[in-house]
């Protein structure tokens, strides 16, 4: 389901913004598009097609423009664009607002925020941040690992050993994002970034132990806090006489959120080593996006051995 809104609270703590109005509770005040707006055309006097629920940033344009004005004029001009709803108003590099501002500020409840960044960079981190937070949104039973860079996530029916093969990935070097609740987030049309809750983040559950954490035992190099989600392998049940794909010419894919995800269906039975299963089809699947695929390069070879022994004929 998607995410309506996001405090500007929450905003301020992903991005390490210092508050110029402290009198003003940031949890109030929600963000909901993801675009941003400089207000040169506004502090300039002209409002028509002002998108007034975007975040307003200052940069050293909006600021050198405005403190050239008369004080009687700045006001007005503030008081104008204040009147609007607007989330916040954040300066940059560092420029401090000016009293006349943040008085008029708190009274029209608009908070005012800071940063060090460049303009344009912290623009884009900002619409970044907000296309995170503000993204469609699911949840599924899974486990998420980072193998060789690829986004793994694991799938199957309670207790068939997800999270025994993401402790084993983790041994051999790879990295857990989640264990049994993964948050997926379609960031933009062709990409699933999936996150833990807060609740259980570096946490991992094994039958028969109990709540292991994983951050604690292996180190920091073990954990990671997000992950394009690149491949799901779904854990089932060896079946006698199910017909399982065994050359891999056709992709099989499942779909979160209106996108496609490669999706390989792995058959458990004893003696078959999950973690060796998963790194060689992590490292299969990257090297398929580099463009060589082998089981077309073994069906190309028999072709080509056909057609000469035809010949031969």
């Amino acid at each position: 389901m998607p995410n309506n809104s996001v405090s500007v609270a929450k905003m301020a703590e992903l991005l390490d913004l210092k508050c110029f109005t402290r009198n003003l509770d940031l949890k109030k005040r929600k963000v909901t598009v993801s675009d941003v707006n400089r207000p040169a055309l506004q502090l300039a006097g002209y409002f028509e097609h002002f998108q007034k629920s975007r975040i307003q940033i200052m940069g050293n344009v909006e600021y050198t423009y405005i403190r050239q004005m008369a004080d009687e004029d700045r006001r007005k001009r503030y008081e104008d664009f204040l009147q609007f709803d607007i989330p916040c108003i954040i300066f940059c590099r560092d420029l401090e607002p000016e009293q006349i501002l943040l008085k008029l500020a708190e009274q029209y409840g608009v908070p005012v925020l800071g940063t060090g960044r460049p303009t344009s960079e912290f623009m884009a981190e900002l619409i970044y941040a907000l296309g995170e937070q503000l993204a469609p949104c699911i949840t599924i039973h899974g486990v998420l690992v980072d193998v060789y860079g690829e986004g793994l996530m694991i799938t199957g029916d309670s207790g068939i050993g997800k999270s025994e093969a993401a402790l084993e990935l983790i041994r051999r070097g790879h990295r857990l994002v989640t264990d049994d609740v993964v948050e997926i987030r379609k960031i933009n049309d062709h990409m699933l970034v999936g996150t833990s809750p807060d609740v259980t983040r570096h946490f991992i559950e094994l039958r028969g132990i109990g709540i292991i954490d994983v951050k604690a035992l292996y180190g920091v190099e073990c954990v990671k806090e997000k992950q394009a989600i690149d491949l799901v392998i779904k854990l089932e049940d060896w079946k006698k006489d199910a017909d399982y794909d065994r050359l891999g010419l056709e992709e099989e894919y499942t779909e979160y959120l209106g996108t496609k995800v490669v999706c390989h269906s792995l058959p458990i039975r004893p003696g078959r080593n999950l973690a060796v299963i998963c790194e060689t089809a992590a490292v299969n699947h990257r090297q398929k996006k580099l463009g060589y695929n082998a089981a077309k390069e073994l069906y190309r070879r028999v072709q080509e051995n056909m057609t000469r022994q035809s010949e031969d004929e």
